[in-house]
């Protein structure tokens, strides 16, 4: 099955859980979409998708600049996976295609 699609998916975060709408698109290996959610929408960068498995990056600017780095698998309309948060470290996440 493909990765394509949209997914409301909940990241939980030392500061609560965070509801974020994905929309992603492979072409190959590459991987583009975006996500909004608390903090706006931001296109995905450095995506790349390999099988079921995802990651990509996107920069946030608020509560304070940074890069988020997310990793995942898509299993079915199921997704799920970890977000790292730079110094604050990894957070799990998941949701379903909406």
């Amino acid at each position: 099955m493909s990765v394509d699609g949209t997914y409301n998916i909940t990241i939980n975060s030392p500061m609560g859980a965070q509801k974020v709408t994905l929309t992603l698109k492979a072409e190959g290996s590459t991987l583009t979409g975006t996500q909004a959610g608390a903090q706006g929408s931001m296109a995905i960068e450095n995506g790349k998708v390999d099988g079921n498995n995802v990651s990509w990056s996107a920069k946030i600017t608020s509560p304070m600049p940074m890069t988020l780095e997310t990793s995942g698998t898509v299993d079915g309309n199921k997704i799920s996976g970890n977000v790292k948060a730079g110094a604050f470290g990894s957070f799990p996440f998941s949701g379903e295609r909406a």
